[in-house]
């Protein structure tokens, strides 16, 4: 399984909001920290405003915020949002191959449990770990560089 580009930009955006939770943050500053293009960002956080996982401020000092507590952001909720399928193989699609076994193949049956252990492991994990787990996670995004602005609240 692998996630796409998008899943993982992300997983970013959330990661520097958390990070920099004491006040908004603004997609330049996220494209210039990750080195990606702010129209990238931008697409990608469309989905995370539409399932409040990101809320955006309008304005002059505005900027984007977490929808809620780092703590209840699981990194299922992230991927549940952004990614489009989870089909690990053909049998897994609507319009399935055809194959004699596709209503009771064990290959299908493994793939779903290791499916859902995935998603049980990533339901484990929240944002707020992934920012716990690097201390200095402010000082390599460079947020502690950026001037004061207005505060996230």
């Amino acid at each position: 399984m692998r996630l796409t580009r998008q899943t993982n930009y992300a997983m970013r955006i959330l990661m520097y909001c958390a990070a920099n939770n004491d006040r908004l943050s603004r997609i330049p500053e996220i494209a210039a920290a990750y080195s990606v293009s702010e129209l990238f960002l931008f697409k990608i956080l469309q989905p995370l405003v539409e399932n409040g996982l990101v809320e955006t401020v309008r304005g002059r000092n505005g900027g984007v915020r977490l929808g809620r507590a780092a703590e209840q952001i699981s990194l299922f909720d992230v991927v549940r949002v952004t990614e489009e399928s989870f089909a690990m193989a053909e049998c897994f699609e609507n319009d399935a191959a055809e194959c004699p076994l596709v209503d009771s193949c064990a290959l299908n049956s493994a793939l779903r449990e290791a499916l859902n252990a995935f998603f049980a492991v990533l339901s484990r994990y929240t944002i707020a770990d992934l920012v716990a787990a690097r201390p200095n996670v402010r000082q390599l995004l460079g947020i502690d560089m950026l001037v004061k602005r207005a505060p996230a609240a």
